[in-house]
């Protein structure tokens, strides 16, 4: 049994995230845990991860190493270096039975000192493609656990199996129908949405997606404006938010607009229909939610990996799948209008919902302890 674990994170919210629900689930189960962290926002996700009282340690920032930017390379080896003896250092004292990499190259310090320090090391993806990282790290490690079925797990040079995403428990903690979900909503932000209008939930991420924005907001004016009591809930994103404000001004029909909401689970269950971009954690949440989506792959991701997201949940008859490129407000009317009248997406998205997509960090965890003292 894993009594102490070590997760290593770094980078996006993608990466902490999901390590952060992993953390929190050993805390749960009474045992000790660690995130070494690192990473341009290493110091904003420590105050993250002291909210639910995670202990963690911040590593000397190192950037992805970059052949055509020669700065980022030493700053990437000048990191590794001194991470690795201060990872060492930590886990000499803490003496952790293994250690948890959640995958990009800011990983490595620490996957590094636990080989030397012969510690078990177990890592995971949150996407359809295993990553680069973790396809190099993989040498180093007993297990490799996916977020969806891995398209490229013959790359991998360790056992690699699914094991779900490590979703944020608190969207779990409130079961709300439809109407309680609106009924919240209106409440604490103002709304005026309908319990008996369909709706749609359109967001890009923490930044926005100013096309998604653009071409989706018009698209569903048009809808509404032909068939009515349609409404939709718009995450904006906090750069494109004073944009969108000013293109609803004069709207005619219920729209909830906010730059972000914490409360992401009121709106997954208010909705009828998603509209978003396909990073992991986004149609892992889709999926937990038994939702329908509208899925518009980030067309700069690293290896196209949001495409191979969103074929995943395409292949479960739950989203419709366009690309950014061919994105115009005609195509998107026509697919929202289809959508629209089909009337079957609530039974859609549930029939495609996995049986254990709740849990990630429980499956991610159950698998250290039984591969810890594996050879």
């Amino acid at each position: 049994m894993t009594e102490y674990l070590v997760i290593t994170c770094g980078g996006t919210g993608g990466h902490f995230y999901p390590g952060l629900s992993i953390a929190r689930a050993q805390l749960a189960r009474g045992k000790k845990v660690l995130l070494l962290l690192s990473g341009k926002n290493a110091e904003a996700q420590s105050r993250i991860a002291g909210k639910f009282s995670v202990p963690c340690r911040t590593l000397p920032y190192m950037p992805s190493p970059s052949p055509k930017h020669p700065l980022r390379c030493w700053q990437f080896l000048r990191g590794l270096f001194s991470g690795k003896k201060i990872a060492r250092m930590i886990m000499q004292s803490e003496k952790p039975d293994a250690v948890l990499g959640m995958g990009s190259f800011a990983s490595l310090p620490v996957i590094w000192a636990a080989k030397k320090l012969r510690l078990p090391v177990f890592l995971h993806d949150g996407n359809a493609r295993i990553g680069r990282a973790n396809r190099r790290l993989s040498r180093y490690a007993q297990l490799l656990a996916t977020a969806f079925p891995a398209v490229n797990g013959n790359k991998v040079r360790c056992k690699c199996v699914v094991a779900g995403m490590p979703l944020r428990p608190e969207l779990k903690q409130e079961t709300l129908s439809k109407i309680e979900a609106i009924r919240v909503l209106n409440g604490k932000y103002d709304g005026l949405l309908e319990a008996g209008h369909f709706t749609i939930l359109l967001f890009g991420g923490s930044q926005g997606a100013r096309k998604l924005n653009d071409v989706f907001g018009r698209a569903v004016k048009r809808l509404a404006g032909k068939y009515g009591r349609i409404q939709l809930i718009h995450l904006s994103g906090v750069g494109e938010f004073s944009a969108m404000a000013s293109f609803y001004a004069e709207n005619d029909y219920p729209v909830l607009l906010l730059d972000s909401l914490s409360e992401m689970h009121w709106a997954y269950n208010a909705a009828d229909l998603v509209i978003a971009r396909s990073g992991g954690s986004s149609v892992a949440e889709i999926n937990a939610f038994g939702k329908y989506a509208v899925l518009v792959p980030y067309p700069y991701a690293m290896e196209l990996h949001q495409d191979d997201n969103a074929g995943y949940l395409k292949s479960l008859g739950a989203a419709e799948v366009l690309s950014d490129a061919a994105l115009t407000e005609e195509k998107a009317f026509d697919l929202l209008e289809k959508l629209y009248l089909a009337g079957d997406l609530a039974q859609k998205g549930c029939s495609a919902r996995r049986s254990d997509a709740w849990d990630g960090a429980k499956n991610m965890l159950d698998l250290i302890d039984r591969n810890c003292g594996a050879k």
